[in-house]
């Protein structure tokens, strides 16, 4: 099996499990981007919480769901953003105002479009929660 996005399959894996209404999903293989995006999820309030468990491999992480992910994906091509633009792509994306998270890679690390416009940096969308 070759993983092409790695980091699609994650979100996809977090949302199957959601649809079905399961607590906890176990996303493989882990990288660091993974972990940060899960970790701006986290903040967002999307996922109670998640570990990384060593594996010998890459290693897994294991994400427990709190239940209040309508859809999460990735966004292809990763679309340069201006801290100006950011309201068209949160129309865009998002279903509603204030409702829901894009999820962006800046020079700050990754972060919410909330944190972004508060920091005052763009950079390049990777995904959206809500």
């Amino acid at each position: 099996m070759v993983l092409l996005d790695p980091l699609a399959d994650a979100l996809s894996t977090i949302r199957n499990a959601e649809r079905t209404g399961k607590g906890e999903c176990i996303i493989c293989p882990a990288s660091k981007l993974i972990g940060n995006v899960l970790s701006v999820i986290q903040s967002q309030g999307y996922i109670d919480e998640y570990e990384f468990i060593e594996d010998g491999k890459a290693g897994v992480f294991r994400v427990r769901l709190s239940g209040k992910i309508n859809d999460c994906k990735v966004i292809k091509p990763r679309f340069s953003v201006k801290r100006t633009d950011l309201e068209r792509w949160e129309k865009r994306f998002l279903p509603a105002r204030n409702f829901g998270a894009l999820i962006l890679t800046t020079s700050n690390g990754i972060l919410s479009h909330y944190d972004a416009r508060e920091k005052a940096v763009g950079g390049q969308l990777l995904a959206y929660v809500y």
